[in-house]
C-alpha cells in the first residue's frame, strides 16, 4: 500500500514510510513472546470485527475398522464468538525534527514509533497471557478447563524440572503428547540458570530437552508463576484482523501525531492443554 495517497498530509516520502513501518515490526518481532510458539490464523481484514471460536475436549484417538463405514466426525463441545480488539499506542513526530533532518539530509527519529510499537506488543503478549475480562477473552494464565501445577520452591535445585515434568505429566494424561513451550515470569526464569545438582549442566538445559518448542520469560505473567503449552494450531491460534501498522492521525501545533495499531484476538480452543504453574503463595 502507497502510504503517501492514503495519508497525503503526512510529511513523509516513500523511503521515510518504509523506514518507519521497517521500525515498527522490527521492534515488534524482538519483544513479542506469545508469537513464538502461537501460529497466526489471517490476516482476515481490518473491518472484520469478530470471529468464530471453536472449543473441544481433549483429544481421543481416531477410529480404526476395516471398511471406514463408521463416520465420528470430530466435534467442538462448544462455540462462541469472540470480539477482535484493537491495540494501540500513538506516538507524535515534532515539525522541528522534521526541519532539523531535511536541512543535514539525515534519517528521521523514529524512536517514537519503536517505543509506541513496544507498548503494543507488551500489550498483546498480555492479552494473549492474561486475557481480557471486559470483553470475556480468556488468556493462557486463566483459561477455565486448564490443568494447574502448584509450583515447589524453584530456590531449590531440581525443583524447577520436577515441576515442568508434572506439568507435562499433566498435558500427557489429557493426550497432548507436544511438542511444548514453557513461559515463565522473569523471576522463574531466572532461577532456571542454576546448575542441576550432580550434573554440572544449567537446570534450563534440562527443560529445554522436554520443551522443545521454547523456553520463554514475559513480564507480563504475574507472580512468579509461568505456563506449559502444547503448541499447534489444533490448540491454539491468534485470530488476526489487521497485524501491525501504523497510521497518520492528524497534526497539531505544526506536530504530527501517529498510531501503531493491531486488531486480533486469541483463541485457545483446547483448554486441556495448557497447565499453568502456581505460585504457592
Amino acid at each position: 500500500m502507497d502510504k503517501t495517497k492514503k495519508y497525503q498530509d503526512a510529511p513523509f516520502s516513500p523511503d521515510d514510510w518504509a523506514e518507519l513501518e521497517t521500525t515498527v515490526v522490527q521492534t515488534a518481532r524482538r519483544q513479542l513472546v506469545g508469537r513464538r510458539f502461537t501460529p497466526l490464523y489471517g490476516p482476515l481484514g481490518a473491518g472484520i470485527q469478530s470471529v468464530p471460536h471453536f472449543i473441544y475436549d481433549a483429544p481421543k484417538p481416531g477410529q480404526l475398522d476395516l471398511t471406514g463405514e463408521s463416520s465420528n466426525p470430530t466435534q467442538p463441545s462448544r462455540r462462541v464468538n469472540l470480539n477482535i480488539p484493537i491495540l494501540y499506542k500513538d506516538f507524535t513526530v515534532y515539525w522541528r525534527d522534521l526541519d532539523l533532518s531535511d536541512k543535514l539530509n539525515t534519517p528521521i527519529d523514529f524512536s517514537a514509533a519503536a517505543d509506541a510499537a513496544s507498548y503494543v506488543a507488551l500489550k498483546e503478549d498480555d492479552l494473549i497471557f492474561n486475557g481480557e475480562d471486559s470483553l470475556d477473552i480468556p488468556g493462557l494464565m486463566n483459561v477455565k478447563g486448564r490443568h494447574t501445577q502448584i509450583r515447589e520452591d524453584w530456590m531449590k535445585a531440581g525443583n524447577a524440572f520436577q515441576d515442568v515434568v508434572e506439568a507435562r505429566n499433566k498435558l500427557l494424561s489429557s493426550g497432548h503428547s507436544g511438542p511444548y513451550a514453557l513461559v515463565l515470569s522473569p523471576y522463574l526464569y531466572s532461577l532456571l540458570h542454576r546448575v542441576h545438582p550432580e550434573t554440572h549442566v544449567f537446570e534450563i538445559e534440562h527443560v529445554r530437552e522436554l520443551v522443545t518448542d521454547g523456553v520463554y520469560q514475559s513480564p507480563v505473567i504475574k507472580g512468579h508463576a509461568g505456563v506449559l503449552v502444547e503448541t499447534g494450531e489444533q490448540n491454539l491460534d491468534l485470530a488476526v484482523a489487521e497485524d501491525f501498522d501504523t497510521a497518520y492521525l492528524d497534526s497539531e501545533d505544526m506536530n504530527h501525531h501517529f498510531r501503531v495499531y493491531e486488531a486480533l484476538v486469541p483463541r485457545i480452543k483446547r483448554p486441556t492443554a495448557v497447565c499453568t504453574l502456581e505460585d504457592p503463595q
